[in-house]
Formats: C-alpha cells, structure tokens, sequence
C-alpha cells in the first residue's frame, strides 16, 4: 500500500484551514480524511475558535471514528463526529450562526471487501479502477447555484445549509444526511484520490487536464507535484480563476490500495 499526503496554504501568512489525515489500522484497509475549512467573511461569526480549531477537531474525530468502528456507517461517523466537534464549543460560542466554522469533507475507507465514501460539498473524492477508468464522485449542489445567488455574502448565507442551497459539516448531526455516500467492491478500486478544492481546480478550474490526467499526476509525481502545478497556473495573469481566491489551501492525498 502506499499513501501520499500533501498540503499548503494558500497564503503563508495565514493558517492553513485545511485537514488531511490518512490511517491504517491494526485491523487492516484504510482511511483518508480530508477537510477544507470554510473562509468566513469579515464579521461576526459567533465562535471564538476560529476554522483551523474546528478542521482539526472535525478531522481528528474522523479518523478516530472511521478507522475504530468498522460497523458504523460513514454518514453517522460524521453525525457523531460534528456532535462531539460542536460539544467542545457549545458552552462558549454561538453555534446557530450562520457563519460558524464549518467545512467540506472526504473520507474513504477501505478493507479486503469494500471501499466507502462519503462526500460533502465541493471538495473530490477519484476512484480508479484496474483497467485505469477514472470515476470522480461529486457533490455538485454549490455548482448548481447560479452564480449571481452567490454574488454577496448575505445572499450566500441565505443558502448556507439550507433547502434548495448547499450544505457543509458545521454543528448539525443532520447534515450527514445531505452527503454523498457509496460503496464499491474493494476488486473494483486500484486507487483513491482525495482533493480540497484549492487542488482540484488543476482538472475543475483550469482544465490542464480531466480527473484521469489529474490522478496519473499524483501517481507518477506525486501530492505535492500537483498543489505546486496548481501554483503555476495560479501565478499566470492569462488564466482565469473563476469563483474564490487567487491562492486557496490546497490539498491532495492517494493512496494505491
């Protein structure tokens, strides 16, 4: 087996809000976990933690989770996850603002007989199969929004896990519900790709190449070989970036079953 992790910030000066996590139990199979933390605006976001906190608390659960309890079920290994993660703050911070930290999550298993995903929100999770085919397993609700709906940041918070909008990992358990889940048999998978959206926007935003270039990338030369290609084209005034930053977190982790 080989796994691959790699992230960096999107700007040096800032913390990176990202998590990436990656463990193989004594059991067997594996697990990757990967968050990327919501950027709040300016203003009142009624937690006195802030995103990086709250990443790294949702990601450790996670993993602890994901890998430990093999009879749970990834949609309720993070209902339980986002539970506890809000019971280290709810005695301090108000967690029924819109605003409060939150993020995108990945995370697949794997043992000798299935691989399971669960996807929330706009980061990537890619499954290769023996022959080479490439499948990416997406949450696409933020995509269907029309662009002006999210052109404010009022706007943006009427549709901020709400119906009809798009749903992150914040403080309600129910959001589990709202992801994307699956699984495949384990002879089906060769290997799995996770990508915060910082560095998927190589395939999704940039169009250097479709998600089966974008794998071969991470398997020939490498996580960080991508994040730092990303960088490249963010850097070249021709390109256009599209909705977000310039420079956003980034990260990628493989991992050949």
């Amino acid at each position: 087996m080989r796994i691959d992790l790699s992230s960096a910030p999107g700007d040096p000066e800032r913390p990176n809000e990202d998590w990436l996590s990656a463990a193989i139990p004594a059991s067997g199979g594996g697990v990757l976990v990967a968050l990327d933390g919501v950027t709040p605006p300016p203003g009142e976001v009624g937690c006195v933690h802030g995103v990086p906190w709250f990443a790294a608390r949702l990601g450790g659960r996670l993993t602890e989770l994901s890998g430990s309890r093999r009879d749970m079920p990834l949609d309720r290994v993070l209902a339980e996850s986002i539970a506890a993660t809000a019971d280290a703050h709810r005695e301090t911070c108000d967690l029924s603002h819109v605003r409060t930290p939150q993020a995108t999550v990945v995370i697949v298993r794997w043992d000798e007989s299935c691989v399971e995903h669960l996807v929330l929100s706009d980061s990537v999770l890619l499954l290769q199969a023996p022959g080479g085919e490439v499948r990416a397993v997406l949450d696409d609700r933020l995509d269907r929004i029309p662009r002006e709906q999210l052109r404010t940041n009022a706007s943006a918070d009427l549709l901020r896990n709400a119906e009809g909008g798009f749903f992150t990992a914040a403080a309600d358990p129910a959001v589990a519900a709202r992801a994307v889940t699956g699984r495949t048999p384990r002879a089906e998978v060769r290997a799995v790709a996770a990508l915060t959206d910082g560095a998927s926007r190589w395939t999704d935003t940039f169009g250097e190449g479709d998600w089966a270039e974008c794998l071969a990338v991470l398997r020939k030369e490498g996580a960080q070989s991508l994040i730092d290609r990303v960088r490249t084209l963010e850097t070249d005034p021709a390109r256009q970036h599209g909705r977000g930053k310039r420079h956003d977190d980034a990260s990628a982790a493989y991992a050949e079953l």
